[in-house]
């Protein structure tokens, strides 16, 4: 054991961190060595006993078996082709507006975010079948590309999300309620994306061309509704499964995400998708992303825990308190501190990292604890969309048939007002905090 200053021990850490990414060694690696190390010189030899028990608690939460599961149902209902039929039905309503796919693809990426979650998936589903038919019709590259990545990136937060899984045990927040604090916000995100698209598209009508007439299949008005129910009322029926049963207090999260799974393995036997290859792969995937996602818990509770016990957390604390500008200008410090560390990281190293540090701040400073979460976890979608990282940026690249020649340059000017989206909505969200602590505040019992 070492006698070292907070504030010495505090820069080291930070500083250790940012240099093992900026190497470019994996986050787990980086978090789970400087977490040993420091552990050790705080600790001496008891660092091992008290790392294995600070993991298996956080390893062993009831409320992360709802991760898994969350993930399996996500990648069952990329196979089910649920993407297409809803993007039929859409473009006979919308195809000859002007804009009207890059706003169909938002509106597809937003109901897929409540059935999946993930977003390599909601991505990767909405380039393939999206895509094809702005490239057909003349749309620019950045916006059809910006489309799918921001209609895509929504997964991550709007519920059922497994950002918010993770977030909720760390800051001791009802994951029920965060559940339902995102919803809102997750659609006015939408709305302003759509929004945006509808205004760019009428100022600069050669960007988004409309469809004529005469490419659009011809039905009535009874036809074109009968489509879109049949289209959107397996996954409406997937979210009551899922987000109506929290809602009303039947089950908690875990429970409802295991319902969840079996919904949508059976939807995708509707749709005659299923095969057992079919199986076989979702579960890899499942394993595959769970695997890392506990992996990164892991190591971060080994580092958060160094972090913690070497006073790290008390000199953050202090030093945010400490600026002017009252809490306003420490929360500004905050979120600034996220959208930053968004352009270096993925969203799960910066909640294992952050949360635990800035969720004493955010109830020091009196502010709501799920409004304060929520804020944070919009501000992670800008994570997705801000180079270098940008891991929605790249999953929109890889995903995007070759032939079309979209370059990883185009995604980025496209997805620019997207993120000044991002941003207007914060501050809408600052000056109405109600759109997120509203609808929590009417569940009938707090899940999870």
């Amino acid at each position: 054991m070492i006698d070292i200053s907070p504030e010495i021990f505090t820069l080291a850490l930070l500083g250790s961190i940012a240099l093992g990414i900026v190497i470019g060694y994996p986050l787990g690696f980086v978090l789970g060595t400087i977490g040993l190390v420091a552990g050790y010189l705080i600790y001496g030899s008891a660092v091992v006993q008290l790392f294995y028990w600070h993991v298996t608690e956080s390893l062993f939460d009831y409320i992360k078996l709802a991760i898994p599961l969350f993930v399996y149902m996500g990648a069952m209902l990329a196979y089910s082709g649920l993407a297409e039929k809803m993007y039929d039905a859409f473009f006979v309503w919308l195809g000859g507006l002007r804009g009207g796919l890059a706003v169909i693809t938002i509106l597809i990426g937003t109901i897929l975010a409540t059935s999946v979650g993930i977003i390599a998936a909601s991505i990767t589903m909405l380039s393939l079948v999206a895509i094809p038919s702005m490239m057909k019709y003349g749309y620019k590259k950045s916006l059809a590309s910006a489309s799918v990545c921001a209609g895509g990136c929504l997964g991550i937060l709007i519920p059922p999300s497994v950002m918010l899984v993770v977030y909720g045990p760390i800051a001791q927040i009802s994951v029920g309620q965060l559940f339902f604090g995102a919803f809102i916000p997750g659609f006015i995100l939408s709305l302003f994306y759509c929004s945006y698209v509808l205004v760019y598209s009428f100022l600069n009508p050669h960007v988004a061309p409309s469809v004529s007439v005469d490419e659009i299949e011809q039905l009535t008005f009874g036809q074109k509704t009968v489509r879109l129910i049949t289209a959107v009322g397996p996954a409406g029926l997937l979210i009551l499964s899922v987000l109506g049963v929290i809602f009303v207090g039947i089950a908690p999260p875990s429970e409802a995400a295991a319902i969840g799974a079996l919904v949508a393995t059976l939807m995708c036997i509707a749709y005659r998708k299923f095969t057992w290859r079919i199986l076989i792969n979702a579960s890899l995937e499942t394993v595959r992303l769970s695997g890392f996602v506990f992996l990164i818990i892991a190591t971060a509770t080994v580092f958060s825990s160094a972090f913690m016990g070497g006073g790290g957390g008390d000199v953050v604390m202090n030093m945010v308190l400490s600026i002017g500008g009252g809490r306003w200008g420490a929360f500004a410090v905050i979120i600034g501190a996220v959208f930053i560390l968004g352009f270096l990281m993925d969203w799960i190293g910066i909640v294992l990292i952050l949360v635990p540090i800035v969720t004493p701040i955010g109830a020091a400073l009196g502010f709501h604890p799920v409004w304060f979460a929520i804020m944070i976890c919009v501000c992670l979608q800008t994570g997705y969309m801000t180079p270098p990282f940008a891991m929605g940026i790249f999953i929109t690249k890889g995903s995007i048939p070759p032939e079309f020649g979209v370059t990883t340059g185009d995604v980025i000017r496209g997805v620019i007002p997207f993120v000044i989206m991002i941003i207007c909505a914060l501050t809408l969200f600052c000056i109405f905090p109600e759109l997120i602590t509203w609808l929590p505040g009417q569940m009938i019992r707090p899940g999870g």
